[in-house]
Formats: C-alpha cells, sequence, structure tokens
C-alpha cells in the first residue's frame, strides 16, 4: 500500500508521518502541495505544522494549494483520508470534515502527552484499534479547540463521528472531542499526533495502531 504525507510550506510533521508509514510496513510517498497529483497513492495523510505560516488562520490558505483539488476528489471517492493537527485544521477549512479549530481555552500553546480514548473502530484509520482503548498520544498546537454548533455536535455523537476522546482535555474542546470522521467515514481528522508515539525511541508506540489501521482495512 502507498500512502501518500502531503507536504505545504510550513509542514513541519511531515519526515515524521513518512517514517511512521515505513515503519508501519507500508510505502511513503511524499506529496508537494504545488503538484495535483497523488502519485497513485492508496491513501492520505495530511500532517501537522503551520502550512503557510498560519496566516489567516490555521488551513484557511493551505486548502487552497493546488493539492488539495486532488485530495478532495479522493475523499468524495470515498479513498481514506487523515488529517492531523494542522492537516485536522486544514480538512474542516475544506469542509471535508465538520466544526473548526479554535483558539485554545487557556489561550496558551500546548505540547505534552494526552490520554485519549478510541471511540469508533469503524473508520479506515481506527479498525486496528480496540473500542474504548485507551492511547496516550502528544498533543502540540495553539488552535486545537474544536467547535461545531449544537446541531453539528448532536449529529456527530447521534451518527458515532466521535472518533477519539481526550481523557483529560488540553484545550476546552466541545464534548471532550480529539478527532472526528466524515459521514463516509473514510475522512479522519486527529488533534493528537500518532506519528509521534510511532517508535520506543520516542518513548510510545501508541500511535502505531491509528497508523497501521489502514492496513487493516485494507486486509494487507
Amino acid at each position: 500500500m502507498r500512502i501518500g504525507v502531503v507536504v505545504f510550506p510550513g509542514s513541519n510533521c511531515d519526515r515524521d508521518a513518512l517514517y511512521a508509514v515505513e515503519r508501519v510496513g507500508a510505502e511513503p510517498v511524499a506529496l508537494w502541495h504545488a503538484e495535483r497529483t497523488l502519485k497513485g497513492s492508496d491513501a492520505l495523510i495530511l500532517p501537522g505544522g503551520f502550512s503557510y505560516g498560519d496566516y489567516l488562520r490555521p488551513g484557511a490558505i493551505a486548502r487552497f494549494a493546488p493539492v488539495m483539488q486532488s485530495v478532495e476528489r479522493f475523499a468524495r471517492e470515498g479513498g481514506p483520508v487523515l488529517g492531523v493537527c494542522n492537516g485536522f485544521q486544514v480538512l474542516c477549512e475544506a469542509h471535508l470534515l465538520p466544526g473548526a479549530l479554535l483558539r485554545n481555552d487557556a489561550l496558551r500553546f500546548v505540547c505534552r502527552r494526552v490520554r485519549v480514548r478510541v471511540e469508533r473502530t469503524d473508520t479506515p484509520w481506527t479498525s486496528g484499534c480496540g473500542a474504548g482503548e485507551e492511547l496516550v498520544l502528544p498533543v502540540a498546537h495553539n488552535d486545537g479547540c474544536y467547535f461545531a454548533d449544537g446541531g453539528t455536535l448532536d449529529a456527530l455523537e447521534e451518527e458515532g463521528r466521535v472518533v477519539l476522546r481526550y481523557l483529560e482535555n488540553p484545550n476546552g474542546s466541545v464534548n471532550d472531542i480529539a478527532g472526528v470522521c466524515n459521514e463516509g467515514r473514510n475522512v479522519v481528522g486527529v488533534m493528537p499526533h500518532p506519528e509521534r508515539a510511532s517508535d520506543p525511541l520516542l518513548g510510545s508506540e501508541d500511535g502505531l495502531g491509528i497508523l497501521r489501521s489502514v492496513l487493516v482495512g485494507a486486509a494487507l
């Protein structure tokens, strides 16, 4: 399986993601923001960082990058897409995921490990995890407070589209939401960084379950 990692100007977790993809046994493929080709990728990751310097607001400019036309088409055709941190913000700006990521409630950058619970295993990015499984994953963001209007929140909860939930809410996200998926369940966004918990040298391999899931779903 080829997993493409989109690189925007300002991305800073792309190399971590490429390394983690290799760790789970898939072929990592770097995708440049200015090109429209996905190079035959079977799945896509939009990594963390500060795309385009977070000007205007995180993800607001990246959603208009040439590669995003292909990403949006891939997602709407059912291809598995994972957005991590800034990648989550980009997917929300592109309307591939509902809601928005606002400034942390404490108005401070948070950078630490947090406990999260896997709420749903019926997505391509969590199918290899256990329902209710607790993971310890790093977070590092200034704008990670998930927000959606009441109707959208009700729909997310009723339709089982909250994928990860904080057990230690670091940013004031509503309903302790750490990750959601789209209606088709193939597009997932999470604020914690699974790629930064993908090697014992990093202190944890808890993130591998998420990244390996897409291989489980593809029966590879």
